[in-house]
């Protein structure tokens, strides 16, 4: 597991080094440190990591720069700052958390549970998926996704207007993600309950989910009555 740093405040950068190892303990990771925007986007270049701890203000870079291309690729980010009026703005892009300057511990490791614990979730609802087509990075409103399909290292954005986008975030991380709304019904499928028609009971006990768009998916069995509760 790669954790990336970046930070220009030498001091601060330490100190989340120093939790951050502590936090992970014996747990295989690297730990690395950039004090500027642009060696952290080399580093992200050439080393993906798992996780990135980002400043938003960096020597007067502004980190929304680097939001803005990170939320659309293979991994979290947790925002650490001092820039707290651009909480609302960093949800909604889709960062794991924001941990507010200054931080203690506690806080930190809040974030970092959030990271290795899917179930744990935020109170803050992202609002947009950022997908890149081209080099360039869209974002897509929440409100737009029917469902969400695991297609290898990668995921599927299924539209309302019948359209499909590949995402770089797997299931998993998308999952930890996704508002309330969204629930898994499979090993594949993350679905906007808003857009469930009924579920069905088929022979042999297989299950599946008819969606509003007309779309038929499959519903795994531990899954069944939970969902037939939420979808009543």
């Amino acid at each position: 597991m790669n954790i990336l740093i970046i930070e220009d405040e030498a001091r601060i950068a330490r100190r989340l080094h120093r939790m951050t190892v502590q936090f992970f303990g014996n747990k295989p990771a690297e730990v690395t440190i950039c004090d500027s925007l642009k060696k952290g986007l080399d580093h992200i270049a050439g080393h993906v990591p798992n996780l990135l701890l980002l400043d938003l203000n960096l020597n007067g870079d502004n980190g929304f720069e680097v939001l803005e291309q990170m939320v659309a690729a293979p991994f979290h980010t947790i925002i650490v700052s001092a820039n707290i009026d651009k909480a609302i703005t960093a949800f909604a892009y889709g960062v794991l958390d924001f941990v507010p300057k200054p931080f203690n511990e506690d806080r930190l490791f809040q974030a970092f549970t959030r990271f290795i614990n899917p179930a744990v979730k935020s109170n803050e609802g992202i609002k947009y998926l950022a997908v890149k087509t081209a080099g360039q990075v869209r974002l897509i409103s929440i409100d737009d996704v029917v469902y969400i399909k695991g297609a290898g290292i990668y995921t599927e954005l299924h539209l309302k207007n019948g359209k499909q986008e590949l995402h770089d975030k797997s299931m998993e991380l998308l999952q930890q993600l996704m508002p309330d709304g969204f629930e898994r019904i499979h090993k594949s499928y993350l679905v906007n309950l808003g857009q469930v028609e009924k579920i069905l009971v088929n022979p042999g006990s297989r299950y599946s989910m008819l969606l509003k768009t007309g779309e038929v998916l499959p519903v795994g069995r531990s899954k069944y009555k939970e969902l037939k509760n939420r979808t009543a």
